[in-house]
């Protein structure tokens, strides 16, 4: 079952045309992963802190079908779709009620201090729920 998220657009979010500036999208699947992750039950603050691990996007795949506007309400779907030792793929679409404006797909990495690749820690690669 996806994780949903809601945000509404605002005029800061579009461009001159009136729609939704494409990197904007970027930003509200980021807002979906990170409240997506701590319901999970992950600080990922104390996971820094802690174990000296962070995540990176790594890669995204992304593709804009339809246009979102001013005040429109979004929902964000989060899913898993596979999980390894030190990356986690996720698929991300947004929708307008039932029309879906965009879809992705993000690599996430796990990075120690010095930016290498590190494990992602056990409790969270078990808690992930694969779809």
């Amino acid at each position: 079952m996806p994780h949903n998220f809601d945000i509404r657009v605002y005029y800061e979010d579009t461009d001159l045309a009136g729609i939704v500036y494409y990197a904007n999208y970027l930003k509200f699947i980021e807002r979906a992963r990170t409240e997506f992750v701590r319901e999970l039950g992950v600080d990922q603050a104390r996971m820094k802190a802690e174990l000296g691990v962070v995540f990176a996007v790594r890669k995204v795949a992304a593709e804009y079908l339809q246009p979102a506007r001013f005040d429109d309400v979004l929902r964000v779907e989060t899913e898993p779709q596979a999980v390894t030792g030190a990356r986690i793929v996720l698929g991300q679409d947004v929708w307008r009620d039932e029309t879906l404006l965009f879809q992705s797909t993000v690599t996430l990495v796990a990075l120690n201090d010095a930016g290498k690749p590190a494990r992602i820690p056990a409790e969270l690669r078990r808690t992930m729920p694969l779809a």
